[in-house]
């Protein structure tokens, strides 16, 4: 049986059930990613003591009365509830399709997460899934000292000169949160990120201050100036630690400090019983310098998957083809963009 859930305090009591999860599956984080056309649904399906939950972003699709859907930003994907040998996927299929072709949706994508079982397994079969990268977790499971011992060289050494000189202290949205935003932006307009990796101030008001999950900002101190030089935002839920935003200034780069932001986090976050710090993948998930900078904490990597599945044929034929034609030619696009009819179009 396919359930569809909207409500926050419904949405809120499924995940509880749940022992493997992470804060990408909330309810609070679905609103606080959403675009304005973009409607979170949990999908729920049932079959005995088996329950199977899908969080999405519904969307209706431009000129046409078709939809589609997405996962939010990050590591979402599918979660499983008393999985047993009596489970039929195919049973699972068969409602989710029939779920998809009633409510014209045309497309699903979603992210999946690299620390959850059963998503493959389940999802096997039913559209593709496809290996972008890997993304670089520390066991915390290790003891401390372990774990900084496979650090390289270079990365003790900064550690070792940034401990010197700076001072990590844990962020107050009241009195610290301006300075964090300041820092954030500050490195997004450095690295040319896209826009949607600019926030309104209420984000992080509302990210920091969710009773869904558990946020803290951590920062760096200069000691001498005393100035706020770098910060990040770590979220824990389950057993998984989550590096998910950072900002530094320029004129302090040399002292690494979220390098020191990190590695503090890692202590702590072994000292409270985490299992996993996870630091991602590299921009757009290929192996550049911002992969090689995570790396240098930890050879231990997980592969990071998505899962595209195209639920009518006809229609994204159709939806393709008039994305593409136009009065003055034929527009190129992005191969590799799913769905095709959501790509940026260049004129030929």
């Amino acid at each position: 049986m396919i359930e569809i859930i909207r409500d926050k305090y419904q949405w809120s009591e499924q995940l509880s059930l749940v022992k493997q999860l992470d804060f990408y599956h909330t309810y609070d984080y679905h609103y606080l990613s959403k675009k304005d056309n973009e409607l979170p649904i949990l999908i729920k399906y049932t079959d005995g003591f088996t329950s199977l939950l899908f969080p999405l972003l519904l969307r209706n699709i431009e000129n046409s009365n078709y939809k589609d859907a997405i996962s939010v930003y990050g590591y979402a994907g599918l979660l499983a509830l008393n999985i047993d040998e009596n489970f039929k996927k195919e049973n699972f299929h068969n409602e989710l399709n029939a779920f998809f072709n009633e409510n014209k949706i045309v497309t699903v994508f979603s992210r999946l997460h690299p620390f959850l079982d059963c998503q493959e397994t389940i999802l096997d079969e039913l559209g593709t899934i496809t290996t972008l990268g890997k993304v670089v977790y520390k066991d915390l499971s290790d003891t401390i000292e372990n774990q900084r011992a496979q650090y390289n060289r270079r990365l003790k050494t900064y550690l070792n000169k940034s401990r010197r000189l700076c001072t990590i202290i844990k962020g107050k949205i009241e009195d610290h949160l301006d300075s964090f935003i300041n820092l954030y932006i500050e490195n997004m307009r450095r690295v040319i990120a896209d826009a949607s990796y600019f926030f309104d101030k209420e984000y992080f008001v509302q990210l920091l201050s969710s009773s869904d999950f558990n946020s803290e900002f951590s920062l760096c101190i200069h000691n001498e100036s005393q100035e706020i030089i770098a910060g990040a935002i770590f979220i824990k839920t389950g057993n998984i630690v989550q590096y998910h935003l950072s900002g530094l200034s320029e004129d302090y780069m040399d002292l690494n400090p979220i390098k020191l932001i990190i590695d503090d986090m890692r202590i702590k976050s072994t000292k409270e019983g985490y299992k996993y710090l996870n630091l991602g993948g590299g921009k757009g998930s290929k192996e550049d310098s911002l992969f090689k900078f995570k790396s240098g904490f930890s050879k231990d990597f997980k592969d990071f998957k998505i899962w595209k599945y195209v639920v009518d044929e006809n229609a994204y034929k159709l939806l393709t083809e008039n994305h593409l034609g136009c009065e003055i030619g034929i527009a190129s696009q992005n191969k590799d963009f799913f769905p095709a009819y959501r790509s940026k179009l260049e004129m030929v």
